[in-house]
Formats: C-alpha cells, sequence, structure tokens
C-alpha cells in the first residue's frame, strides 16, 4: 500500500511539470446545495487531465536502463496524452497503444505530445494485450492507467494541493475508475486534514460498492458509461486495498445524472468537464450522500476532454432531464389550418419550437390524419408538465419521445 510520503516525494517530481491546479469556491453550487462547495479544477491541468501527474512521477522513477528503452502504455485518451508529454519532457521514448476506434482528436493529440501511436484492436483489452507484446518484444517499461505505486503517488498530489489550499475541508469527492486516483487522494487527505473521501463510479461501469460488500476485487464483463475515462471493468487489487482502508464511502450516479451535472457545469460555471470530471458533482447535486449544513466539500473535477460529438449528446440530454428540451409526437386532422392551431397552443403556453417534422404520409395513421413531431424548448419540469396537461385537455394525443 503507498503511504503518505511516496505522495510527498512525488510532489517535488511533478512540480516543474504539472500545474497547480485552482481550488475555487463556486457561490453558485454552495446556494443551490447549502453547503460550501470548491471545485478542484484538474481539467485546467496540462493535456486536459490529470493523468499527467501519476506519469510524470513514473517516469521520473525510472532507472536509466529503462529511461534507454523507453516506456509503453494503452490508453484511449488521457492516460495516452499524459504519458506521451511526461516522456518526451524526459528524453524517452513513449510509444502508446490505443484502440483503432479510439479519437481522431485523441490520437492526434497525443502523437502531438512526441509520442509514437500504434492502432490494435477494438477496444482497451485489445490495446492492452498488444502493449503488453510490445514490452516483451522490446524491453520497455509498461506504464499501467492506475495499478502502479508511482502513479497511485502522483495523483495524489491532488490532495497534497486541496489539504494545503483548503486545510479545513470536511470532505472530498474523488471520481473512481481504475482506483489510482482516489487511492493517492485519499492518502494525502487522510494524512494532512481529519476530512472523509467519497468516491463515486458511474452506473455502468460500477464495480466498486459491489466489491467492497464481497470483500474482494470484482470484475464486469462490459462496461457502458459516457464518463469514458473511467469505464474500467474492475479496480486493481491495489487500489482496492487503498480504497478499503482508506475512503468513507463510494456510491454510483446515472448517465442522465452526469450529463445534467455537465451542462450545469458549462451554465453555470461556463466549465467544460467530461464525464468522469462531472461525477463528483452529479454526486452532490443529486443528493447521494449526507452532509450538514456549511460544510466544506472540494469536488475533484479531474478532466475536461470530452468529445464534441458525444457532448452534443450530452448536452441535449442533460436539457431533457433538467425539462428544458422536449421531443413531442401527435396526430392531427389533415385540414387546413390545424396545424396552426397547435402552434398557437404550444405558444400560448410560453414554450418555444425548435423544429417540426409533418408527415401525412405514416403509415401509423388514418387517411385523413397527419403525423407532427415537435422540439420544444421549454423551462423546466414543472413547465414541461403544465405544457403536456394544457395540450392533452384541448383534445391532443401527445406522446413524450425526449
Amino acid at each position: 500500500m503507498i503511504e503518505f510520503a511516496d505522495v510527498e516525494a512525488a510532489t517535488d517530481r511533478v512540480a516543474d511539470v504539472c500545474h497547480r491546479t485552482p481550488l475555487e469556491r463556486s457561490g453558485t453550487f454552495s446556494d443551490m446545495t447549502g453547503a460550501e462547495v470548491y471545485l478542484k479544477l484538474e481539467l485546467f491541468q496540462r493535456t486536459g487531465a490529470f493523468k499527467i501527474r501519476g506519469a510524470t512521477n513514473r517516469i521520473a522513477t525510472l532507472s536509466a536502463a529503462q529511461r534507454e528503452a523507453g516506456v509503453v502504455a494503452a490508453s484511449a485518451g488521457n492516460h495516452a496524452q499524459g504519458v506521451a508529454l511526461a516522456a518526451t519532457r524526459e528524453g524517452v521514448e513513449a510509444t502508446i497503444v490505443m484502440p483503432e476506434n479510439a479519437p481522431v482528436a485523441k490520437v492526434h493529440a497525443t502523437e502531438g505530445y512526441g509520442a509514437e501511436v500504434v492502432l490494435a484492436g477494438e477496444n482497451y483489452d485489445a490495446a492492452e494485450a498488444r502493449a503488453h507484446e510490445l514490452e516483451a518484444q522490446q524491453g520497455y517499461t509498461y506504464v499501467h492507467a492506475f495499478d502502479d505505486p508511482e502513479v497511485m503517488a502522483g495523483q495524489g498530489t491532488i490532495g497534497m494541493e486541496v489539504a494545503e489550499d483548503l486545510p479545513e475541508v470536511d470532505t472530498v469527492v474523488v471520481p473512481i475508475g481504475g482506483g489510482g486516483l482516489i487511492s493517492g487522494v485519499a492518502t494525502a487527505i487522510e494524512a494532512r486534514t481529519d476530512a472523509r473521501v467519497i468516491g463515486v463510479q458511474a452506473e455502468g461501469a460500477a464495480t466498486v460498492p459491489q466489491s467492497l460488500d464481497a470483500g474482494e476485487v470484482l470484475s464486469r464483463e462490459a462496461v457502458d458509461t459516457i464518463a469514458d475515462g473511467i469505464a474500467t471493468r474492475r479496480v486493481s487489487e491495489r487500489t482496492f486495498e487503498v480504497i478499503s482502508e482508506r475512503v468513507a464511502e463510494v456510491l454510483t450516479v446515472s448517465d442522465p445524472e452526469i450529463a445534467v451535472a455537465i451542462t450545469t457545469l458549462l451554465e453555470r460555471q461556463k466549465l467544460l468537464v467530461e464525464g468522469a470530471g462531472a461525477v463528483p458533482l452529479a454526486a452532490l447535486l443529486e443528493g447521494k450522500f449526507e452532509y450538514d449544513p456549511g460544510e466544506r466539500i472540494a469536488l475533484a473535477l479531474c478532466g475536461g476532454n470530452i468529445d464534441l460529438n458525444v457532448l452534443t449528446t450530452v448536452v441535449t440530454r442533460g436539457l431533457v432531464e433538467s425539462g428544458r428540451y422536449l421531443r413531442i409526437r401527435t396526430t392531427l386532422g389533415d385540414y387546413p389550418g390545424a396545424l396552426d392551431e397547435l402552434v398557437e397552443v404550444i405558444a400560448s403556453a410560453r414554450a418555444n419550437i425548435y423544429a417540426i417534422r409533418h408527415d401525412r404520409t405514416s403509415r401509423d395513421v388514418g387517411m385523413t390524419a397527419a403525423e407532427v413531431e415537435l422540439d420544444l424548448e421549454t423551462r423546466g419540469t414543472e413547465h414541461v408538465e403544465a405544457l403536456l396537461e394544457t395540450l392533452r385537455e384541448r383534445g391532443y394525443a401527445v406522446d413524450v419521445l425526449v
């Protein structure tokens, strides 16, 4: 198990490469929750995520022979970029194996940081297998994303900064994927403060709550979540040991809850945070853990590398979940003015129309009717309910599509 001395040593090693990211009080989220909420803005880190910290510490502890041989890693995103930059800064050659379907932007970013990228396999497991083959063939040192004490210690420097900037912190909320981040942070927080550490997983990739109940590491056959940065099938034995000893509670949040957190951060704080980085806020906003009024809560927003195509979907879903966007379908009589009458009802209810799709040829309606789908801008869940009630009172059979 890593100890506080390991994190202390890592602090000096990462200082010249990694940014000391801000810890800022959020008036918005403090007012919304009744707590004193602080945001650890790790999305402003170099490469856009915390992974550079662990990678830097691991590269710094390589032997001379290991530096000469080079390193290899497997990753679909943030770890790839962190290892690439950390290795390049130290003059160490890095090979990163990424899945063949990895986002082009992340592939280019990894290459831009100086690594050689090898595309292999359809998923992370296949990429990892290829990376280990290269490790054996070329004599590289494999840099694991989380199952490595030096990587954990490097990630723990986030906890050191929180403890120094807010020594009176009561609760620190941290995402969990493979467990490297929370292992390091919990080690630092336990040693430097009286705060509790709470871990959060995405429901579609959660194994830690079940593993804690079972007393052993459990694995998933597959993961399914928008929080791709923490979409791992299991934690490691090393990280599980630390979590068991030093983390007070582990919670889960759903993809819709993560989407709401992302859109709320974007709208209210002007911060673009990826799914993995938004899970601490999702847990807070959804009341997943108990806290006292005025409690000082630090949320680790650990990354901002969200694919723009994913962002479009996430923002739309977040608006739907918060009652800001509505898509409905109804049937109109096929006569002049029928659509105008529907639009008038919607306008009188103060909803805004984004788009209308009018289909007189659908086989789902009669020959004297037309099917209409409307995308609407609404002002919240109560407004949505009132609008639907008004439409139904006026005789429209309405189906809610999203």
